[in-house]
């Protein structure tokens, strides 16, 4: 940013001496260097579904000064890698969505050929700390989510406004040491074709139909 009296990165000790003018030289040649910013997210490879983990096109946030503090927008930034939780084949799929803002962090060299090929090369060019071998980390600064797992003192709270679905190869198992409700907001199926097996009393407030045979060796109507 400019300073009173002075435009540019120069200040009135810049050329006061070796050190100085070695300094400011130093001072110059980092501002090339790109580390971390915020970015919002343009487009995105995927959008939820199952497979590999995507690119983002971003556009950086923070602007480009002259020494006049005149401002230029960066270009969009485009096909940077995203961070997904996954270990194998083990993964919690939550890809970005145009709008989100985030971080990207940049490699020191061209990540290009490790992009392509997902395996160890050699760079792909003599680029450094270039904004084109970004990683985009993940969200900060966002809203306030509609669709949450939420951790916080007193439990687990899983919210949607949409469906929940579960699949499981083997078997599925539901323990609580207090009681288990569960509640639907219209019917409720149960498809087990091998049987069902309550190890419970059973209290029944409403219409027992059955399209099949009721066998038990002891009945009490009262």
């Amino acid at each position: 940013m400019t300073q009173q009296g002075y435009q540019g990165a120069a200040d009135a000790n810049s050329g006061q001496g070796d050190y100085n003018s070695t300094v400011f030289v130093v001072e110059q040649v980092l501002s090339r260097v790109n580390t971390a910013t915020l970015v919002k997210i343009v487009s995105v490879t995927n959008s939820g579904g199952l497979s590999p983990v995507g690119f983002v096109d971003v556009q950086p946030l923070v602007n480009q000064v002259d020494g006049a503090d005149n401002a230029t927008f960066h270009g969009v930034v485009h096909s940077l890698p995203y961070c997904r939780i996954q270990g194998g084949g083990n993964a919690i799929i939550l890809d970005p969505q145009p709008g989100d803002i985030g971080i990207a962090i940049f490699a020191d060299h061209d990540l290009s050929n490790i992009n392509a090929t997902k395996a160890q090369a050699n760079p792909g060019s003599g680029r450094r700390f270039s904004m084109s071998d970004g990683l985009y980390i993940g969200g900060v600064l966002n809203g306030v989510p509609s669709q949450y797992v939420q951790f916080n003192a007193s439990g687990i709270t899983i919210v949607t406004p949409n469906n929940v679905v579960v699949h499981a190869g083997g078997n599925v198992t539901a323990t609580a040491s207090g009681s288990l409700t569960a509640t639907a907001g219209t019917t409720a199926t149960i498809t087990a074709p091998s049987g069902l097996t309550i190890n419970a009393n059973v209290q029944l407030n409403g219409t027992l139909t059955t399209t099949g045979m009721i066998t038990a060796p002891n009945i009490s109507i009262t």
